[in-house]
């Protein structure tokens, strides 16, 4: 099958690799414009771009696509269809039609739930036991075309959304795989808009820990929002990031939310909504590096009752 490939970051990567494994021809790879990145502020390309260029195939980096030049260019790959993988962009009519088999994306959740762009983190943040992958047709619409065929998979207690993104990775390439191979098979289903929800894209500002949120709702977010924007909370004016927490089971404070119950030896307790309590286990106070709570309290005092700020 002649394939025109659109995606981005690492986890496109891997269904890049898998469909050069099943032997499509990929005729072209369309991904974001170079970024800077680092205090540098040195332009770094996507990982797609990295990869489909050591395999030698043709990628494209338009800023802009909803131009008839580029609506011209992108028909002159004369594929036989789009797959879409963590683009970025969202595609126009012109792009989405434009090949006789249409768009196919792979999509981070079991849609209808969590259409949107941060499905994985989202997933987590909110507690979710279950997600998946799922394959669908392309529309105008964002995320709401007709299925193709999804996979369930569970979410562990412990993982972030940085490790289930890497397990979702290979299950959704394998998916895509098995969606093209059976394309002309596959029956589509709509989707029902009435159990659709949303998972918008993450800014630097959810991260800011709200203390008055039950301990379990912040150990989600911590866990969800990796590697972006992180959770994090303010000492003494200092940015305090929390990289790994879960809520005590079975015990309750009567601190105020936000206040420190205990910190001693490796135990570190704050006081959260509902009487509820967290337990810090990795952390990074601004300007230093990741590490353990009992190497964070070694180095640092902190009194009990002291509150963490907002600001």
């Amino acid at each position: 099958m002649k394939i025109v490939f659109m995606g981005t970051p690492k986890a496109a990567v891997v269904s890049l690799s898998k469909l050069l494994d099943e032997g499509h021809e990929i005729v072209a790879v369309y991904t974001q414009p170079d970024k800077p990145a680092g205090r540098g502020g040195k332009l770094t390309p996507p990982p797609i771009k990295e990869f489909a260029l050591e395999r030698g195939l043709k990628v494209l980096q338009p800023s802009k696509i909803r131009t008839a030049e580029e609506t011209e260019i992108f028909r002159s790959h004369s594929a036989d269809i789009a797959v879409v993988v963590a683009y970025g962009k969202i595609l126009p009519p012109d792009f989405l039609y434009a090949f006789s088999l249409g768009a196919v994306n792979l999509h981070f959740s079991l849609l209808p739930k969590y259409r949107g762009a941060a499905p994985v983190n989202w997933a987590i943040a909110r507690g979710e036991k279950i997600t998946g992958v799922t394959t669908m047709k392309m529309d105008e619409e964002l995320d709401a075309g007709d299925i193709l065929l999804q996979r369930e998979v569970q979410i562990y207690d412990d993982e972030t959304a940085i490790e289930l993104m890497e397990r979702l990775s290979t299950i959704g390439a394998d998916l895509l795989a098995e969606t093209l191979k059976n394309l002309d098979k596959i029956t589509p289903q709509k989707q029902n808009d009435e159990l659709a929800s949303y998972a918008p894209i993450l800014k630097k500002e959810d991260g800011l820990i709200d203390w008055s949120m039950k301990a379990f709702e912040i150990a989600n977010r911590i866990r969800g929002f990796q590697p972006f924007p992180t959770c994090f909370t303010f000492y003494q004016g200092k940015k305090l990031t929390l990289w790994k927490a879960k809520a005590v089971e079975s015990s309750s404070s009567e601190s105020e939310a936000g206040s420190i119950v205990q910190a001693k030896g490796d135990c570190f307790l704050v006081a959260c909504g509902g009487g509820t309590l967290l337990k810090i286990e990795e952390l990074q106070l601004e300007g230093k590096k990741r590490m353990f709570v009992k190497d964070f309290l070694n180095g640092t005092r902190l009194k009990e009752g002291e509150k963490f700020q907002t600001r």
